[in-house]
């Protein structure tokens, strides 16, 4: 017998005992009136909290316990336990399901759940940006009056979800490209991941053209090469013709050396992850190096001017920074026809340190200017190959800067000549102290 059970029993007996007391010392009609009155107002009471239980269940209150005597502030007190329990478990519930959706939110990938017809139950923003979604306005569509490309609407009515879906021409700009997979759950319901692998696609065909670029940049000299020997084994040729072909093949050896070195450069710049020293480049020697080799290259044949703040330096690697800064030069004097002028400054503009190149050369197309730090890239590949470059130089100069935390500016304009800015960051930045006597 539970404290309930009890409690009543007991209520009743009082009763019994106080109205069979009331007739035996007053009369029997009191008995009956007062017995009366009581269940009236046990009635009452009842009524009351009853009404008060009613308005507590359609509304549960979280703080105090109501307070009641006898079994009604027991099945108050229960009621409250209960209801603080279950109010406590929702909470954890919902604290769990934030956190889920706080997690599919910050996922890289697309996330959107499809109901068994295939409508659009929920999706992560990632989701609404691959598919052009609004989360809000699109709830309940369909997907594929959404997102009506030809191949999606196939592969989701297939049910063949084992590979993956490339969708091309996505985004905003319809240049993205998604690969994109279904995964069934639950109830006939579908789970669409989607994943902007446009990055991954580019640096893919740019490593399928280096293949095809280094093969066939070795294979021009190799070809001119094996063509020389046949015909110096099988003819016999006069001195001054045997001495051209040799000067010829060692200029297609000079060639294919460089075009393996600077490969060799690129692949110890972009293997290296450790961050350049922090120590301070003597850069007048490295200005003095780039004038010598200046003037060497150009021959006479062009006007180069220095402008340098003597006490301007930077932190990092000497012998990278003055590869860099040599390419940016050596292009300069190549692609600038005989007479024209090339402008070399290391300033500070803004308190930062500026390495700039000006020439009056031939320009370059506005459309090739985000491909030129391209391995192989070329604006005019007979020009260049004229001109002896590898096609490697601002691949090299990138990587370079990079490690430096510098950045490449490039301004040009056709027929008119090019300017070639390098800016460093503040932090290394610095200046050296002058000698004193």
């Amino acid at each position: 017998m539970n404290i309930i059970w009890a409690r009543s029993i007991v209520s009743i007996v009082l009763l019994a005992i106080l109205c069979v007391v009331v007739g035996a010392f007053v009369n029997v009609k009191a008995a009956l009136i007062l017995a009366v009155v009581m269940l009236l107002v046990q009635s009452l009471v009842g009524t009351f909290h009853k009404e008060r239980l009613w308005r507590l269940l359609d509304a549960p209150v979280y703080g105090e316990v109501p307070s009641a005597p006898g079994i009604w502030g027991e099945i108050y007190y229960r009621l409250h336990k209960l209801a603080k329990r279950w109010h406590a478990q929702v909470r954890q519930v919902e604290q769990q399901h934030s956190r889920f959706i706080q997690a599919i939110q910050a996922s890289p990938n697309g996330v959107a759940m499809l109901d068994d017809h295939d409508q659009i139950e929920w999706c992560n923003a990632i989701s609404e940006v691959h598919f052009g979604l609004d989360a809000k306005r699109d709830l309940r569509q369909h997907i594929t009056h959404l997102v009506r490309q030809p191949d999606f609407v196939r592969y989701l009515n297939s049910h063949q979800y084992e590979e993956m879906l490339i969708m091309r021409g996505m985004g905003e700009k319809r240049q993205n490209v998604l690969s994109v997979q279904v995964f069934p759950y639950g109830e006939n319901r579908k789970l669409v991941l989607s994943q902007d692998i446009t990055e991954l696609e580019r640096t893919d065909a740019m490593r399928r053209d280096f293949v095809a670029n280094v093969s066939h940049e070795l294979k021009t000299p190799l070809t001119v090469l094996s063509g020389f020997l046949e015909t110096m084994r099988e003819l016999p040729l006069a001195e001054a013709e045997r001495t051209r072909y040799l000067d010829l093949m060692e200029q297609q050896a000079s060639r294919m050396r460089h075009i393996v070195n600077d490969l060799l450069v690129l692949a110890k710049l972009e293997g290296d992850n450790k961050p350049p020293s922090d120590q301070m480049i003597d850069m007048r020697a490295v200005l003095r190096h780039l004038r010598d080799d200046a003037e060497s290259l150009s021959s006479d044949h062009h006007t180069i001017t220095f402008e340098a703040d003597e006490g301007l330096t930077v932190t990092g690697v000497e012998t990278e920074i003055l590869s860099a800064f040599g390419n940016l030069v050596t292009n300069a004097i190549r692609y600038t026809p005989d007479g024209g002028t090339i402008k070399v400054s290391w300033l500070t503009q803004g308190g930062a340190a500026v390495f700039s190149v000006t020439d009056s050369g031939l320009g370059i197309p506005a459309a090739d200017i985000p491909r030129l730090t391209e391995r192989f890239y070329r604006v005019d590949r007979s020009r260049s190959r004229d001109t002896g470059g590898t096609g490697l130089g601002l691949a090299i100069v990138k990587h370079v800067l990079q490690r430096h935390d510098a950045q490449l500016d490039v301004k040009s304009e056709e027929g008119r000549g090019s300017t070639f800015s390098v800016r460093f960051p503040l932090y290394r930045t610095a200046r050296r102290q002058p000698a004193h006597a």
